[in-house]
């Protein structure tokens, strides 16, 4: 089956409208984790309107109440009954042929197809069960995103949505990291992932799809715009844009992109400032 295609031209104002609520909702005092991952399907199927997102968020609501309300067991029996419920029975899960797909990083395409990478699947395991009422937590363990049901100090357990629930022991999650790092799993990996942490890493994965398909190139930009929106963000994500817009011949645009990072980094980094003046200039350059 072909990869999505690039959205189509939209109304300059209709995405900037969505790009607001986006940022607005990024710097709510309690981020929503739904709303933004479906606000990031907006951008890349701008068909998906605001009844579209209420629709997925009434299917999260309506999974939800398919659960039973605080099961005996605690932490076990929540991930025993979401797995029972998500994984068996309704079929979520994930194999690597979604990886290959940019709707396995779309929730409102994930809630649809029952299928996605591990963190949009963890992002339907957690938003269900908080919404019954579990004490729900995101694990960003390099490499596989699972989910923990518990106290992250205390009593919990962890299970992988990819294979639909799966409880994980401690040397199972040792194996994952390995598997995706070569290192031992240490405490710091365990750390509960806020949401904001969870859109930035969506929004790389999806980067990084695009980045390896370059006729996808639009979908790369707006992934680095959405990221730049929120409110904590890595800096160097100013000059990747900038560079995109170079090579998708946006040469001025470019090029003012990369003579504002240079000004960013210059009081840190002067050589490395100067170096990307000289990028600013081969761009422009490549108009005469």
């Amino acid at each position: 089956m072909p990869h999505a295609p690039d959205p189509e031209p939209e109304p300059e104002g209709a995405r900037a409208a969505r790009r607001q609520q986006f940022a607005d909702a990024a710097r709510a005092e309690r981020p929503d984790l739904a709303l933004l991952c479906l606000l990031i399907g907006a951008e890349a199927d701008p068909a998906l309107d605001e009844a579209g997102l209420d629709a997925a968020q009434i299917e999260l609501d309506r999974l939800a109440g398919l659960l039973p309300f605080s099961p005996a067991g605690g932490p076990g029996a929540w991930a025993r009954n979401l797995a029972e419920l998500l994984g068996t029975r309704c079929g979520f899960g994930g194999s690597p042929a979604d990886y290959r797909r940019l709707e396995s990083s779309l929730l409102h395409e994930v809630l649809r197809r029952r299928r996605g990478l591990p963190i949009l699947l963890s992002v339907v395991w957690m938003e269900v069960a908080r919404r019954a009422g579990a004490p729900v937590h995101g694990v960003a363990l390099p490499g596989h995103f699972v989910v923990g049901f518990g106290d992250p100090a205390g009593a919990h357990v962890l299970a992988d949505p990819f294979a639909g629930g799966r409880l994980l022991t401690g040397e199972d999650a040792g194996l994952l990291v390995a598997g995706a790092t070569g290192e031992p799993l240490n405490e710091r990996m365990m750390t509960p992932a806020d949401p904001l942490e969870i859109v930035l890493r969506v929004l790389n994965n999806i980067r990084a799809w695009a980045q390896a398909r370059p006729e996808h190139s639009a979908v790369q930009l707006w992934a680095l715009e959405l990221s730049l929106l929120l409110p904590s963000h890595p800096a160097r994500l100013r000059h990747e844009r900038a560079q995109l817009l170079v090579q998708r011949g946006e040469f001025l645009a470019g090029a003012a992109e990369l003579e504002e990072y240079a000004r960013v980094v210059e009081a840190v980094e002067p050589a490395g400032a100067t170096a990307i003046r000289r990028q600013a200039a081969a761009a422009r350059a490549m108009l005469n």
